[in-house]
């Protein structure tokens, strides 16, 4: 008698395990972001200008990489997973290179125009083309391991709430302990040695990053069916995402969000510095305060989702996020910046909580219309025009000396204050405001798992249900 055998059910990830990995890739993204811009141009010298140069050719090559991660992961087809050889080795690269980026021999810092160049273009490419493998392969694991959109929503919430736990730590605290603890300030004069601090953060940061990517990726399960797919052909995928209307949409307004958040971290120190007249212990306060907020609005904003929906509420926290920079051109001291500061959070956590639940709902989509899971490559494509964002934030870093005379820490002008107000506030308000306009003609795909049609709705008209 013959008996049929019972294909062996799926095992889940549990979605803390998941959620914990987001707390161990913004750690180095972070640091990078919010650090790297003060590093060079105000503690080693940097001319601003020379900066903006090298930041937008290695926004360029990163945005041109992103793809190509994607496509050879949604290719592979190995005995570890999709995803997991790139994790762990994306994270081994990246400590590597975030290191590096930090510890700048003195024989190079002495060459500002030479060597310093070649040494801040060589490691900041390698660091952030790590950044991209790994979060090309961790971003297209959350439609795929939580289908369901109230369980992915949970995930979600865990992930953004332990990115910002990593953000206290990775951007709060690093002015106070990298200036301040560990290290010294260089405005101070009898500071010998500014770098001291960044180094040492560099080191321990790395690390810690590596080990928590790691520990995540070893207790994930992809889904085992995957295998049996078709692999994705690359200009084929290209082709047909470059003419998905979600890819001009969605993926523009997203870009001007992280344009904005780019100009936040990398400017705050600036900001503090010039335009409050503080240091660094008041650069830390300003950056808990924003994040610490941040974590508490989440959770109103989950809510939000889980009441009307990811796509309704999406619209909403666009213009909110726009609105919310503008009270940093208008704060003078660290009290009234503290408040800008809650706005602000309030901004970043609804951004935070429902954006990728956007890219979730077209990443479902396209595999229920095509056939493919191809995740990562779909993903990847998105991060090409985030990635390009680094041109806006080139062009603000260029317009401070132009139209402020701000051209490095030894060259300050006489508008710093004004200029980093600019940066800060107007910059950010207005790419997102572009943003919020365009999303009242977005439209997404409805939830695939509630049993409503993937036709796209758009997105003032859905009526959402929740399984």
């Amino acid at each position: 008698m013959e008996t049929t055998s019972t294909p062996a059910p799926r095992r889940s990830t549990p979605p803390w395990r998941y959620a914990i990995g987001m707390f161990g890739t913004s750690i180095p993204i972070n640091v990078i972001k919010g650090s790297m811009l003060y590093f060079y141009v105000s503690v080693l010298g940097m001319d601003a200008a020379v900066y903006a140069g090298v930041y937008t050719v290695y926004g360029v090559i990163d945005a041109v990489d992103n793809p190509v991660f994607g496509y050879v992961s949604d290719r592979t087809r190995s005995r570890w997973g999709r995803r997991r050889p790139y994790l762990i080795v994306g994270a081994l690269l990246l400590l590597g290179s975030m290191i590096a980026l930090f510890w700048v021999p003195d024989a190079v810092v002495a060459r500002k125009t030479g060597l310093l160049v070649a040494w801040f273009a060589t490691f900041a490419i390698l660091a952030e083309a790590s950044d991209s493998l790994i979060n090309a392969n961790y971003g297209a694991l959350l439609p795929e391991l939580f289908p369901a959109e109230r369980r992915r929503a949970l995930a979600n919430s865990l992930r953004q709430g332990l990115q910002l736990i990593a953000m206290i730590i990775s951007l709060g605290l690093t002015p106070l302990l990298a200036r301040g603890v560990l290290g010294c300030d260089v405005a101070y004069p009898r500071c010998t040695d500014p770098t001291r601090g960044y180094e040492l953060l560099a080191v321990i940061y790395g690390m810690v990053a590596t080990a928590v990517i790691i520990f995540m990726a070893l207790g994930i399960h992809e889904n085992p069916d995957i295998v049996e797919e078709e692999r994705p052909r690359f200009v084929a995928s290209i082709v047909q995402i470059v003419t998905n209307r979600y890819f001009w949409t969605v993926g523009v307004v997203s870009a001007c969000f992280g344009a904005a958040m780019a100009l936040i971290l990398g400017g705050l120190q600036f900001y503090v510095d010039h335009s409050l007249g503080g240091g660094a212990l008041h650069a830390t306060i300003l950056q808990a305060t924003v994040i610490l907020t941040s974590i508490g609005f989440l959770a109103l904003w989950t809510i939000l989702v889980r009441r009307y929906g990811a796509a309704r509420t999406w619209k909403i926290a666009l213009p909110v996020a726009a609105v919310s920079f503008l009270p940093l051109f208008f704060a003078n001291n660290l009290f009234t910046a503290i408040i800008a500061g809650l706005c602000v959070g309030l901004g970043y956590s609804g951004m935070l909580a429902t954006n990728d639940l956007i890219f979730a709902r077209i990443l479902d989509h396209d595999a229920a219309t095509t056939g493919i899971h191809r995740e990562g490559i779909f993903l990847s494509a998105f991060g090409v025009l985030g990635r390009l964002s680094a041109i806006p934030v080139s062009v603000a870093l260029l317009s401070l000396g132009w139209l402020f005379g701000y051209h490095s820490g030894d060259d300050p002008g006489t508008q710093a204050g004004l200029a980093w107000r600019v940066y800060m506030s107007l910059y950010p308000f207005g790419l997102l405001a572009i943003g919020a306009v365009i999303s009242r003609f977005v439209q997404v795909p409805a939830d695939t798992q509630t049993g409503v049609p993937t036709t796209p709705t758009p997105v003032g008209d859905m009526k959402e249900t929740d399984q």
